[in-house]
């Protein structure tokens, strides 16, 4: 296990050794505000100026601008993709398709990876819809967004089951409402430099560290063979778990929050190796649950899940006309 919390007598060292740790600080323009949805979790990057990103309430994709904000440019609904398909009521009603509960994305070789929650529903009963790991095309001019493989569900079970995560116990965590303390959620996902992805839990969170792990054969999962996964690796990021992960350049961004929904959330740098050093950026009134940002910029934006925004008297995910509903974005200048 792979623990990097401070030990005693080493604190002043590692202030010292992260002298070039990235600072950040709040964007000075006002944030840029998305409509057609409310809650914004993973994205991926399009090109410098315009991003795809999940809404953990439904299974659409939709592709933005991030300089003028606004609408949708374009968005595709992948529940049969997914396998997932409509439902009706005990009326004979037809229903929108169950959430996936699309959490986190990265880009990796070519291809966007895209992890659901993996958890229960907020009753604490199992909905197998939320076990979807799958990739999509970056799309461009000459490809459109689409999916492209679906890990097996097995992908899960081989994840409870891994023998350097029997310690924390996921199977018995797996059972509880993701939200409660000791609940399994999955909300991080980033691709690594040698080519592995690294989950992020946003609970469990034991011992008060957060907890991740590698999977070091994404490629070989998507084409139905069996994960493997790294040792178990424990961060200080004061209590709170993972909301988000990005490598950018040589450095990992995790965004930090509560297990539940209360309190602010953080952001860190991680160089792979020694302890996270926070960011400092205003995180007041904002729920960062993904980023958007591309090599060739040097600002990266915050993307927040506003679903329990307040609009006038309703929470922003229960209003029922789209052009009411948007996510905020907000820049955030970094030293790299």
């Amino acid at each position: 296990m792979i623990d990097l919390t401070p030990k005693h007598g080493r604190a002043a060292a590692l202030a010292l050794a992260f002298a070039i740790a990235v600072v950040g600080s709040a964007a000075t323009a006002a944030d840029v505000r998305f409509t057609g949805m409310c809650d914004a979790s993973g994205a991926i990057p399009l090109s410098t100026d315009r991003f795809a990103v999940a809404d953990d309430e439904d299974n659409l994709l939709r592709i933005y601008d991030a300089g003028t904000g606004g609408a949708p440019l374009g968005e595709i609904d992948i529940s049969s993709q997914l396998g997932v398909e409509p439902t009706r009521s005990r009326k004979g009603r037809l229903k929108p398709p169950p959430e996936t509960d699309i959490e986190a994305a990265t880009t990796l070789n070519g291809r966007a990876y895209w992890i659901t929650s993996h958890g229960r529903d907020i009753r604490g009963e199992q909905r197998r819809e939320r076990l979807r790991f799958f990739t999509t095309t970056v799309p461009d001019e000459y490809r459109p967004l689409a999916v492209t493989a679906v890990a097996p569900e097995t992908f899960f079970e081989q994840l409870l089951a891994a023998p350097q995560l029997r310690p924390f116990d996921l199977s018995a965590a797996a059972m509880r409402p993701p939200k409660t303390p000791g609940g399994l959620n999955i909300e991080g996902l980033s691709a690594t430099p040698d080519g592995g992805l690294l989950i992020g839990f946003r609970n469990p969170i034991p011992d008060g560290l957060a907890l991740l792990v590698i999977l070091e054969n994404p490629e070989q999962v998507m084409a139905g063979e069996a994960a493997r996964f790294g040792e178990p690796i424990q961060l200080d990021l004061g209590g709170l778990g993972v909301r988000a992960l990005s490598l950018r350049h040589s450095r990992y961004l995790i965004t930090a929050g509560h297990h539940d929904s209360g309190g602010e959330s953080r952001l860190y740098a991680w160089n792979g190796v020694d302890v996270p050093e926070q960011v400092a950026v205003d995180l007041h009134d904002f729920n960062p649950e993904g980023y958007f940002q591309h090599a060739a910029r040097a600002d990266v934006m915050l993307l927040s899940d506003d679903g329990g925004r307040m609009v006038g008297t309703h929470p922003c995910k229960r209003l029922k006309k789209r052009e009411q509903k948007y996510f905020r974005g907000r820049w955030v200048a970094l030293e790299d």
